[in-house]
């Protein structure tokens, strides 16, 4: 039994990376789909990210069960769990903020419009860097540091909301509409937080493989 865990049952070791990669595929979908929200908030759009966040999910429970099974990884397994980890939890505060949108009625702003662009990029580079990772190994790096520069300009977006936010509340159906919106923009910059760890991820591999 031991001998067949550590040889005959273990995937190829590109199985791995394939399921990893589909992850990131799916957490930029619904990311794209974040954005078309953001930009028209239908039904729709938000059954498109639930629907991605599905996907990405199932994913993630495939590829933790393959490492559970298997004792052979092209990159170390803590890794891999870790940085499917990261991307799970970026599609999953994409979708919880779509939730709390609609839960709290808050309709999208410029400033949420610019936090989902800059987050819709970012997870384009975290997929297309995922994708590079055998390969391309110093690709998938640049795609990681492009990541991390997109999280950064998020995080800037969202202290200039905050400073906005709290300039001068008028009355108090102000400071509701003001405590609304910064938990909105807490989950935004929650994703922003994920992906730039995710990113962190992709560059601490490559390393790890050089």
């Amino acid at each position: 039994m031991f001998l067949r865990r550590l040889f005959g049952r273990d995937k190829r070791p590109d199985s791995f990376l394939r399921l990893i990669c589909e992850q990131a595929a799916h957490t930029q979908r619904g990311l794209e789909g974040l954005h078309a929200y953001v930009k028209d908030p239908s039904d729709g759009h938000a059954k498109e990210i639930h629907a991605a966040e599905k996907d990405a999910d199932e994913v993630r429970r495939i590829l933790i069960d393959e490492l559970n099974k298997s004792f052979v990884t092209p990159i170390d397994r803590e890794d891999l769990f870790s940085l499917s980890r990261a991307i799970d939890d970026v599609l999953d505060y994409a979708d919880s903020t779509v939730e709390e949108m609609v839960m709290l009625g808050v309709k999208p702003n410029s400033y949420l419009i610019r936090m989902v662009s800059l987050l819709r990029d970012a997870a384009e580079e975290i997929n297309r860097g995922v994708q590079r990772l055998e390969d391309r190994p110093n690709v998938a790096n640049d795609h990681a540091v492009r990541a991390k520069a997109l999280e950064n300009r998020v995080e800037g977006v969202y202290r200039e909301a905050i400073g906005a936010l709290f300039n001068g509340p008028r009355d108090v159906e102000h400071v509701v509409e003001m405590l609304k919106l910064r938990e909105i923009y807490r989950h935004l910059s929650n994703a922003a937080d994920r992906g730039d760890e995710a990113a962190n991820l992709i560059g601490d591999i490559v390393v790890k493989q050089m």
